[in-house]
């Protein structure tokens, strides 16, 4: 199984942003623990704080992936293009969250990825990415 993990804008300062909401561990150190916790998964990992580049990588991996684990951040409530680009490929997109966007401000109540996506986790800290790579292996 291949599943790749796309991350979008400020994930990469995980471990020293707003420790309080996002916790103090580095994505990847954690990524390290995916790793090993899931070693029949074939994992990748993708960052970047350019809503076209994860647009490029949706697109380019969107047809012979087996699952995309996808924290598109601050674009999931903003990105109209984000949200095409997962309804027009074949493989089936989980949305992650590390914090529960309900309980914080009103605007990220509001996702363009959801209504497209197989599911949503959210509000679990990192342990949100365990449930959705385990969601692809059910």
């Amino acid at each position: 199984m291949k599943i790749i993990i796309i991350n979008g804008p400020n994930l990469n300062l995980l471990g020293k942003r707003e420790p309080e909401v996002y916790g103090d561990t580095t994505f990847d150190d954690y990524y390290s623990q995916l790793q090993f916790k899931f070693k029949d998964v074939q994992l990748e990992y993708f960052q970047s704080n350019i809503e076209g580049e994860l647009i490029d990588k949706i697109q380019s991996v969107g047809f012979s992936y087996d699952g995309i684990v996808l924290n598109a951040a601050a674009y999931t409530h903003t990105s109209v293009g984000i949200g095409d680009v997962v309804k027009a490929i074949d493989t089936p997109v989980v949305e992650v969250h590390i914090s529960n966007t309900f309980s914080r401000e009103e605007f990220r109540h509001q996702s363009f990825i959801s209504p497209v996506a197989k599911g949503v986790v959210l509000g679990f800290g990192l342990k949100s990415y365990d449930l959705a790579i385990q969601s692809f292996l059910d």
